[in-house]
Parts: structure tokens; sequence; C-alpha cells
């Protein structure tokens, strides 16, 4: 599998803008509930919406081009849905045999799971009809120990980490933030 190319020519789209609010994740103030400070209440967490999801996965690079999953289409907003502490993220990939859906899906889990407070409960699904293995995916990206085990193969961290590089970037064009990801 290595070198295979699923889609050679992809279509590249220019990012959309930029989420404008500051976002919790860069105000300094803690999301995680047990870090609430203070003694306030949990009432005071703001909740965490769509647009603030998108920022943290729209500058995941694609496994096998050096473009954005935001730049493929591959995740867009509207492909977001927000509950109180449930997250679902429907994403589509750019050929309906696209190889590397499982490893942008864990991509996107990862991301979210070192962004996102404990309490969210993530479900990273294919867009319907858009992969000929859209089950098969959608079952090894919501599966705990699937996922457990993915991450222990160093080949594929590797890759992973590969396309969490440049997340600090948030889409702005031409731009890197360094981030840590420990």
């Amino acid at each position: 599998m290595p070198g295979e190319i699923f889609n050679a020519n992809p279509t590249v789209y220019a990012p959309s803008k930029p989420y404008t609010r500051k976002s919790h994740l860069d105000s300094g103030r803690s999301l995680w509930m047990g870090d609430v400070q203070d003694e306030e209440d949990d009432s005071d967490i703001e909740p965490i919406d769509q647009d603030e999801i998108f920022d943290l996965i729209r500058s995941i690079y694609d496994p096998e081009h050096p473009n954005t999953l935001e730049e493929l289409r591959v995740v867009s907003a509207p492909q977001i849905k927000v509950s109180e502490n449930r997250i679902f993220v429907e994403f589509t990939p750019t050929v309906p045999h696209c190889g590397m859906s499982t490893l942008i899906g864990l991509s996107i889990r990862v991301r979210l799971l070192r962004s996102l407070p404990d309490r969210f409960k993530v479900d990273i699904r294919v867009k319907p009809g858009s992969h000929q293995s859209e089950h098969a995916v959608n079952k090894q990206l919501n599966d705990k120990e699937r996922v457990a085990a993915a991450l222990e193969n160093p080949t594929l961290l590797d890759t992973l980490e590969q396309t969490l590089a440049d997340v600090g970037r948030r889409g702005r064009s031409g731009e890197t933030i360094s981030l840590s990801l420990t």
C-alpha cells in the first residue's frame, strides 16, 4: 500500500474564511471540567460550537497530498453536529475507493481527542454513499479497541502525526503556528 495513490489528481479548493470568534482553546481558559478554577460552577463553561470543531480539523493534512482536508473538501462546517456532550463529524473522501479513509477519520478523531475535554463523545463517519466500504470504515473509526490498536502501530502513528503536523495553522493560509501535540 505505501506509494499507492488513490486519487492522483484531486480538486483543490480555496480555504474558507478563518473562524473569527476567539476559541476556548486559545483563550487561556481551561475547557477541562476538572480544571475549573476559583470554584466556578460548570455553567461558566461556554459550549463548543460547530465552527470551533471545524477550526480544529480543517488544517489536518491529507495523507496522500500536500493539501488540507478543508482544501480537498473532505471536511466542512455543515458536516459537523454538536450537541451537549456529543460531536458528530461526517467526512467525504475524495474518491469512493479511497484507501486512506480510515487514516483520515483516525486523524480527525485523534485531533479532537487531544483538543477536547473528556466529557465529549466523538463519532466520526464517512458521508453516506461516498465510499464503497462505508460500513467497514465507520465500524473501524468508532470502535475503541480498533482505534487503540491502530495507535499502537508505530508506522501508522508516524503517518498520523504527519497529517497533524501543522494543525496549529488553523486555516490561516501561508502562516504556521507551532503547536505541541503532547
